[in-house]
Parts: C-alpha cells; structure tokens; sequence
C-alpha cells in the first residue's frame, strides 16, 4: 500500500494525517480558534525602539505588537555558504518552527551586524514589511523578521536574500549542480532561492515554473503594500490543508483523500494550477464511517495519547514526557520468552526499537530523549540494538542524533523540534494534581488531618471541633485509626465530628470550632475561629 494522506474536516478543527503502507506516520491539527500566524506576512508600523534590548515593537495588526531583533531587520550583507541551507528552516519548509534550527541563523546574522545599531535603521511610526517567525506563547508577542521567505513546492523565494542554496539532502552532486546552474540562469534581478528535497529529479521547466511563480507572488505584494494602509496583513500562509499538498503531496502519494466537499473542491483549484497530475489523485471521501475511523487514525491518536503502549511480544513502553527531555522506559512485561533470558530482552529491545522510532515520529517529540533499554550483558546485543534504533530513525522527517548505548541499557538521542508535540497540542495539565501526576494518599492526608488537630484546636473555645474533608478521606479517618480521634476527644475535652465534601480535593481540609446546638441543628452557622487548609504539595 502506497502513501496516503487523509483530511478530516470540521467547524471547529482540521485534522491530516500521513499514512505509509498503510501506518500512521504524522498527524496534523489546526484549530480554528487557535490557528496561528507563523508565515504570514504583515506591512507593520514600528510601535517602539527600544535601543537597550537593540530590539523594537511592531504593530501588524494582531492582538499584541510583534517584537523583531535588529539581527533580523537588515538582509544578511554577505551570502551564506551553500552548507547554511539547513539553518534557513521556513526556506526548506521541513521543520520551519523549529528553535534548534532558527538559533544558528540568528546567530550568524547578529555577529555580521554587530555594528548595526537598531536606532539607526528603525524609527517609530515607520512601515515595515515583516514576516512571523514565531507565534505569541503567553504575554510574549509574536516575533518577526523583515528577512522574508516565500515556500513553494520545488523551491523557497527568499526576496531580501541573493542567496542560491540546494538542500542538503540532495546528495547527488550532479544533480546539485544541475539545480544550481537553472537558479543562476533563470534568477530574477531581486532575491534568491534554496532548492527543497522536493526538486531532486525534477524536469527544468517544472524548475523554472516555480522561479516565476514565486517572484510573481512577491511582486503582487509589493503592489499591494504600496497603497495599503499600515498595519494590516500583506500575504496569509497557505491553511493546514493546502500546506500539506504543496509540502507532502508527491509522487510517492497515491491518494489524497478528504471528507469535506469545499475543502476538497478547493485543494483539487489548488492542484490543478500546482501540478495537474496529482489532482487526480484526489478523493472526496464519502463514507458512512467517519474518515479517521475508517482508516484506524483514531486508533493511533488513541495509542499517542496513552503513557504505556504495548508491544506485540507482551513488553510494553512507559512513556514520559517532561520539561526539558522525554524518558521512555522499555519493559519485558508478559514476555518470557522461549529460549534465555539474553534472547527474550533482545528480542524485546529489538522489537521497542521500532516502536520508539514510530512513537516519537507519532507524537512529535522534539528535544532531549532518554531511552531505558532493558540491561544486556551482551556488547554485540548492545550492538545490534544500536544499530537497529540508528536504522529505524532514518526514515523520520526530523533531523534526529543518537549517542551510543551504555552499559546500563541507556541511550541518549535528540530529536529536531519541528512543532508543538502531538500530547502538548492535544492536552492540559491536570487541574486535580496539578501536573505531577500523584496526590498525597488518603492515609498521608487523615495524618495531616491528625497534626493539625493537635496543633490548631487548642485556639477554640466552641467545646465542637468540625472536620470537612474529601469523602474517602473522611472513610479512612473512620477507619483502623478511628481511635486516635477517640482519643483525642478524651484529653482535649472537646467533641469531634467529621462531614464528607464531595467538592473537596482529596487533598483539601477544613477545621473550625462551632457550638453543641449548631451541630444539633445541622445548620451552617460556623462560631469560632475557622482554619481553612489544603495540604501543601
């Protein structure tokens, strides 16, 4: 089965997965309401220069001003080296929100301009034509650059740049000459371009159609900005769907299937004026079925979802997904094994392999990984393990580095950040535990409960000491323990009477002192001094 890819369409969201072989590689989820503006380009008003940052706020129109680094006002004033392509993200189009790869460029361009300073090119109320690099996260504005690239399928217009680059991915020298000698000779007067992995192979004319389309669409924008008022947005990127036909749909995809008729009809516009041989590859899909249901991207959405997976042998994977790096922890589970115990834990190691180098494609993770293999005595199992898990990560569309395994089974790995990860996208911290995944035990609670009646009831005169708690705290308080309560009403003189809160956390308490007849009365007059605590984490 050859590759897929398949778009479900709602009101409030668009989902696209890409299958190979019929797995589930990648998904991919814009919401409506949370759709962002990476790619789009803006005439913006300079709001603020602020000299001692050597940075300034840009109006584009947005909710919050844009911030933009002088290091990304001027176009770069010498060419990059043809080995730079890979530190040029939007320009590839594999990877354009990724930190890792925008930091070099920054780098490189601030070193150049070292001189420059932000005062001298910038002044407030001036127009400026901006492209976002980087969505708002939080109270921080969207970041912008004035170094602008225009993605195509073949090729990246980059109109501020004279560059001429070749993906590094084409390794073929050859062929990289082939391409660099059509950009030299069809270039226009402005700009330059890199050549995306896309263009390997690819027909001169198909090469040349892309160099005019590209420096066309940049021409309009320049005639559009010229009467249009500042700020306001010059050129939208392409929307998650057509993003993914122009990027994803080649060759290789031998179906492009979408459920919904007006984002089909559009896409096949699209392909038809993009490459007119793929848009017969285009399906409205119209089954009964739900689309991703048909197809199990449910399924695997499911499976990206879940902390443990299990492994067809009986092992499974535990995986955990922190701040800075993601540990995955791989277990023999119901595995035994039909030989030794070295077969069975390379045998299941072998097996993780796949499933890790799946799962992080999968779920998208990005950073630091740490993976616990089981511990094999064996240098040649550790060996092939390596090697396996090396092999397995050559298919992922991210750029990902691997350390060598230790003798304790570990093996380090990074993987490119390329977007927010599937679980980050699709989850939110628990509001009961607060994101750390345990509570304190009912036991550990009715303890607290026990202290602070020693420590606090002394400071009620009311002769009734009321406890709120969660209901199965208030079980265990009533439990094996229950006489320490006993026994604390006959030295303190005071009654004590425990009520359930079922809208309590399990970690929430009240103590408060209050009268016999109110007690009595069940009512909701409390007298005294009211202490109100949650255990503290």
């Amino acid at each position: 089965m050859a590759d897929q890819i398949i778009v479900n369409v709602t009101p409030f969201e668009t989902r696209v997965a890409f299958a190979e072989s019929g797995t589930v590689l990648d998904v991919f989820i814009e919401r409506n309401r949370d759709r962002g503006i990476v790619g789009n380009i803006y005439l913006g008003r300079v709001q603020r220069v602020l000299p001692g940052m050597q940075a300034a706020f840009v109006e584009i129109g947005e909710e919050r001003a844009a911030f933009l680094y002088v290091g990304d006002v001027v176009p770069p004033e010498e060419e990059e080296d043809e080995d730079d392509v890979e530190s040029l993200p939007e320009a590839l189009g594999e990877g354009g929100d990724d930190d890792d790869a925008e930091e070099p460029r920054k780098k490189k361009r601030r070193s150049r301009r070292s001189n420059r300073r932000i005062e001298e090119l910038l002044k407030q109320g001036q127009n400026v034509l901006v492209q976002v690099a980087k969505d708002a996260i939080g109270t921080k504005g969207p970041r912008v650059t004035c170094n602008i690239s225009i993605p195509g399928r073949h090729l990246v217009y980059m109109p501020t740049h004279r560059h001429l680059g070749i993906s590094r991915r084409i390794t073929d020298e050859d062929e990289r000459s082939r391409l660099k000698t059509i950009l030299e000779e069809n270039r226009p007067d402005v700009g330059g371009f890199v050549v995306r992995t896309a263009s390997e192979g690819l027909a001169d004319e198909k090469v040349k159609a892309d160099i005019e389309f590209l420096h066309n669409i940049w021409v309009d924008v320049e005639k559009r900005t010229k009467d249009l008022p500042s700020p306001n947005l010059a050129l939208p990127e392409l929307d998650i769907v057509l993003r993914c036909a122009r990027d994803m749909f080649n060759g290789e995809v031998s179906r492009f299937i979408i459920d919904h008729k007006p984002t089909y009809d559009r896409v096949v516009k699209f392909m038809e004026f993009l490459d007119p041989e793929l848009a017969q590859r285009l399906e409205h899909y119209q089954g009964d079925v739900p689309v991703f249901d048909h197809f199990g991207v449910e399924t695997e959405l499911a499976r990206a979802m879940s902390r443990r997976v299990w492994l067809k042998s009986g092992g499974y994977l535990v995986i955990d997904q922190a701040e800075a790096l993601t540990a995955i922890d791989v277990n023999t589970g119901k595995f035994v094994g039909r030989r030794n115990l070295e077969d069975t834990i390379l045998k299941t190691n072998l097996e993780a392999v796949k499933e890790v180098a799946y799962q992080l494609r999968l779920r998208n993770i990005g950073g630091m990984v740490i993976i616990d293999f089981i511990d094999m005595e064996s240098q040649e199992h550790r060996d092939k393990v390596l090697s396996a898990l090396t092999e397995a990560l050559k298919k992922d569309r991210a750029r990902c580095n691997v350390v060598k395994i230790s003798e304790l089974g570990l093996v380090e790995m990074t993987r490119q950040r390329t977007r927010e990860s599937l679980g980050r996208a699709l989850t939110e911290t628990c509001w009961y535990c607060e994101g750390r995944g345990v509570l304190k035990s009912k036991r550990t609670i009715s303890y607290e409960i026990f202290r602070a009646l020693e420590r606090q009831a002394k400071s009620f005169t009311e002769p009734v000491v009321v406890i709120h708690a969660h209901p199965e705290v208030v079980d265990e308080l009533y439990g094996d323990e229950s006489y320490i309560l006993e026994d604390f009403e006959k030295r303190s003189g005071k009654e004590v009477v425990v009520r359930p809160r079922g809208s309590f956390h399990q970690e929430q308490f009240d103590l408060f002192g209050t009268s016999l007849e109110a007690v009595a009365r069940e009512t909701g007059t409390k007298k005294g001094k009211r202490i109100s605590k949650k255990a503290k984490n």
